[in-house]
């Protein structure tokens, strides 16, 4: 059999897989409601790299402002172990079975930066987590006052280029393509709470991010129907960017304080929303919510930094990304007061090269625990 006829194969098992998934995500069930649950539980993912290191300071964050309810039984805190890439290497899997497993009987993570490996067949953890979890939105928020900049980004989060990400086709020494994915419920899903976060929140403009002057099949759908999801919002301003204007756009400073909220694709939402947290002092001070309806992740956007590990340096990784990310972890299970004060006490604890355990001393001062 030639390679055609391979590749012919290996397409056909793909979109067989990407219509089976857009067929479950019809029948999804109703999303959980974390103010009915008697207990929540907390999964704590170290991840690789400086990971551990910030992993553990932001469990004494969360354990000082939630101290009462784990004390009650209210919250639990669970440290899932497995996910390196030492042991994703050695099984050959992107996220672990038994790793997993464990995820599964959380209801949402906080979870340290892990490292992907460039070239090979390991998927990134993400990307895995995102789709066993069906984390479908991807949440960053980016604020700089004094450029009146306030800006939510929602990033599709399971589907285009990642989705299919390490199931390319080859032709050794002559030819590489990849697959990019976008589907009529997977996009509905995103816009939709795009609008809805819009409409809760007081915001009055929704600009959509595509390229769907070239990419005319996949963004081109992602446009329209994102416009069909905004025409049950009349309240609502609707406007339209290819993602290499909205880029330059949001370092002008005649056009970005018009922003407000983002839907976009998944590959340009990963540039984008990195370019946007530099704006607010660098992707360390930045947060990031990986949101399902049954299941909730929240990171840090930057990576595992190895350099500062075989450097010597690890010690003194900033873990006021991480932190942010348990504040938004706060809110989503419903403890707004308590994600308000860690809010407060990382607005009031500049970071002025402290290590990372002598900062969290600091915003510990500031929450008062």
């Amino acid at each position: 059999m030639n390679y055609i006829d391979n590749a012919v194969n290996h397409y056909r098992a793909l979109l067989e897989a990407q219509l089976a998934r857009a067929e479950r995500m019809e029948h999804a069930a109703p999303p959980k409601d974390f103010t009915t649950l008697e207990k929540v539980t907390i999964g704590v993912i170290d991840g690789d790299g400086i990971g551990p290191i910030i992993s553990e300071q932001s469990m004494r964050v969360l354990e000082a402002l939630l101290k009462d309810e784990i004390a009650a039984g209210r919250v639990e805190l669970k440290r899932i172990e497995g996910l390196t890439i030492e042991n994703r290497q050695a099984v050959g899997e992107a996220v672990p079975k038994a790793v997993l497993e464990a995820v599964k009987r959380c209801d949402v993570l906080l979870k340290g930066p892990t490292e992907t490996p460039k070239g090979g067949t390991l998927e990134s953890a993400n990307v895995a987590l995102r789709r066993e979890l069906d984390l479908y939105a991807n949440v960053r928020p980016v604020s700089v006052p004094a450029e009146g900049v306030d800006w939510t980004f929602f990033r599709e989060n399971t589907e285009g280029e990642y989705v299919l990400g390490s199931q390319g086709i080859e032709v050794p020494g002559k030819l590489w393509m990849d697959f990019k994915v976008t589907t009529l419920p997977g996009t509905r899903r995103i816009a939709r709470a795009a609008f809805e976060f819009a409409k809760k929140n007081g915001k009055t403009r929704v600009s959509i991010i595509t390229k769907a002057n070239i990419m005319k099949k996949t963004d081109g759908a992602f446009s329209a129907i994102c416009h069909e999801i905004a025409a049950e919002y009349p309240d609502i301003e609707v406007d339209e960017w290819y993602i290499d204007i909205a880029t330059a756009k949001l370092i002008d400073p005649k056009t970005r304080s018009r922003f407000q909220v983002f839907v976009l694709p998944n590959l340009y939402g990963d540039i984008i929303t990195d370019e946007a947290a530099q704006m607010q002092g660098g992707v360390g001070t930045a947060g990031s919510a990986n949101l399902g309806d049954q299941y909730a992740m929240f990171e840090a956007i930057h990576g595992s930094a190895p350099r500062m590990i075989e450097t010597g340096r690890g010690a003194y990784a900033n873990p006021a990304s991480l932190m942010r990310a348990a504040a938004m972890l706060l809110r989503h299970i419903a403890r707004p007061e308590a994600a308000a004060r860690l809010e407060a006490a990382l607005d009031a604890t500049p970071n002025d090269g402290m290590t990372a355990a002598d900062f969290t001393d600091a915003v510990l001062r500031h929450i008062g625990g």
